[in-house]
């Protein structure tokens, strides 16, 4: 069974920092790559990022490079986006989903479980 549940979101001040954290209401993820997404109202969701099964590689959205990491802990428990040097623009809903696959696909279609979501917003 998953059910990922997101947490770790609130209003923040422009340059501060946040951590995400992502669970499977403590059961395990599994060997599964996991994506965080955004969504403002009106927008299409978009992938920030991703990270493959085992935390070896990941992938970033261009306008977070540099500024979020996300990462997960062998126990295949949690998985977490630490984002630092916020801006406004980041402001919005975001989701961690599991992916249908081990290894990075960058594509939401790719993705079969999703979380309700946390809010995160940035103040300027």
């Amino acid at each position: 069974q998953v059910q990922l549940v997101e947490s770790g979101g609130r209003l923040v001040q422009a340059g501060e920092s946040l951590r995400l954290s992502c669970t499977n209401s403590g059961r395990p993820l599994g060997s599964w790559a996991m994506g965080w997404f955004r969504q403002t109202p009106g927008k299409a969701r978009e992938l920030v990022a991703e990270i493959d099964w085992n935390g070896g590689r990941t992938y970033y959205e261009d306008s977070v490079k540099g500024r979020f990491t996300a990462s997960r802990d062998t126990a295949q428990t949690n998985v977490w986006l630490q984002m630092n040097s916020l801006k406004p623009e980041d402001t919005a809903t975001y989701y961690c989903a599991r992916s249908l696959r081990p290894t990075l696909t960058m594509s939401m279609d790719m993705f079969n479980y999703w979380g309700q979501g946390t809010q995160v917003t940035v103040s300027s």
